[in-house]
């Protein structure tokens, strides 16, 4: 049964599109934050999509950080 499967590296399971990725997620955060501009009353809806938009930003500075040091 295990001679049909094919043999894989562990390099070949990484994910495919790292750029498009790192793209998509500088577009997300930038769509968070035109958001804000809205007919909503209440500050908490800004407080949830300035966050969710720095935790995009802080992850894409944390691959950039590993990518220049060699640690990805």
């Amino acid at each position: 049964m295990s001679e049909h499967e094919p043999v894989t590296a562990p390099d070949q399971l990484k994910p495919g599109h790292p750029r498009a990725a790192r793209i998509g997620a500088a577009v997300s955060a930038l769509i968070l934050l035109t958001m804000i501009i809205g007919n909503h009353h209440g500050r908490i809806e800004d407080i949830f999509l300035i966050v969710g938009a720095g935790l995009l930003v802080l992850a894409i500075v944390g691959d950039w950080v590993l990518r220049r040091n060699g640690l990805r």
